[in-house]
């Protein structure tokens, strides 16, 4: 539901980017305020008013996360969600910790982050619902001593070669087992698996 009420703000060091997403969401509907660091979005962030921030996860000099973190300790609630290359898995996760909607890795369909921007204008994100929590620890509960090994990898962003090495077996029965669980959580993709394993706080913490 795109508004002019409702701003978005893009966090991006890299300016072609930032004036991609200002295109694609404006032609969208949505009012939008670039930022061209995470510094520079957290000097306007007390006076923040309706909106949501997208913000790449690497940036010279704040990362995403580290952003997320500064809001925390500020106590500015703003919807969020980060954008993360390909082997950014481990901050990605860290993201969601520090209070990330979602995450969507690159290269994403331009509808993708549309619906993670109106999950975010409602407050609603793909983070399952309380009374979903049964569901998820019983098809954890279906899961195999290995594949909980692998899920627990996998969610902490390590890569199939090295959770291969730490279990002493191949990366290929890596992958098998990594589709198993895919498949046994019900789960479409990476955020999604993350998603419901941060509700159900399964695996390490850090």
């Amino acid at each position: 539901m795109a508004s002019s009420d409702y701003i978005v703000h893009i966090v991006d060091d890299e300016e072609a980017v930032r004036k991609s997403l200002a295109f694609l969401l404006t032609m969208a509907g949505y009012a939008v305020r670039l930022h061209e660091s995470a510094t520079a979005f957290l000097v306007s962030a007390p006076s923040l008013g309706n909106g949501c921030l997208i913000t790449d996860l690497r940036m010279p000099d704040m990362s995403g996360v580290e952003l997320l973190r500064e809001l925390q300790a500020a106590a500015i609630e703003i919807p969020s969600i980060v954008i993360t290359g390909h082997g950014d898995v481990p901050m990605a996760v860290e993201a969601m910790k520090a209070g990330a909607l979602d995450f969507i890795e690159k290269p994403f369909e331009e509808q993708t982050l549309i619906d993670a921007i109106e999950r975010a204008a409602s407050r609603i994100s793909d983070t399952p619902a309380v009374e979903d929590t049964a569901a998820i620890l019983a098809r954890i509960a279906q899961l195999t001593d290995r594949e909980l090994q692998i899920m627990s990898g996998v969610i902490t962003g390590l890569a199939n070669k090295t959770i291969a090495y730490d279990l002493k077996i191949s990366p290929r029965t890596v992958e098998v087992h990594r589709s198993n669980v895919m498949t046994k959580m019900q789960a479409k993709s990476l955020p999604e698996l993350v998603r419901m394993a941060l509700h159900v706080k399964f695996g390490r913490e850090t």
